[in-house]
């Protein structure tokens, strides 16, 4: 199913210009576009469109150790709950951890990366309101957090 994501503002990256109406393109586990949603809906009018307050960005890299939970199943849900796609493997060496991030499509990186929404790159998706909370993650193109 192709789904257009579609914020107040759209950032290619977290340290760019924003566009105002901008969306992404979604099919499978890849973007397929990125651009105005004007455009987008005209390119793409049998589309599923989620329109998401706030800022729509690259899902975040999450550098730090995962948060404490009961279960690792709950520890990498938490860290797509802060919009992060991605781990360092520093923090997720524990096998437990490691299946737990394979099984949510979350990634295990050696180092940090710089994402940004391109064409042709794995959908991973980021919503952020005004006081920097997440208000939804996608994760390889799968809708994985929601905030109601």
């Amino acid at each position: 199913m192709t789904t257009i994501h579609a914020a107040d503002e759209l950032r290619h990256d977290w340290d760019g210009a924003a566009l105002k109406d901008g969306a992404v393109v979604v099919e499978g586990a890849r973007i397929s576009a990125v651009g105005p949603l004007a455009d987008l809906r005209e390119r793409f009018p049998e589309a599923r469109v989620r329109n998401w307050p706030g800022v729509l960005g690259p899902a975040r890299v999450h550098e730090g150790p995962l948060p404490d939970a009961p279960s690792p199943r709950e520890r990498v849900y938490a860290v797509l709950k802060l919009g992060a796609t991605a781990v360092l493997r520093e923090h997720a060496a524990a096998h437990d951890v490691r299946a737990a991030a394979d099984r949510n499509h979350v990634l295990v990186l050696p180092a940090t990366r710089h994402p940004r929404l391109a064409e042709n790159t794995r959908a991973d998706l980021a919503v952020f309101d005004e006081e920097g909370a997440c208000i939804a993650t996608v994760c390889a193109g799968r809708l994985v957090h929601r905030r109601r």
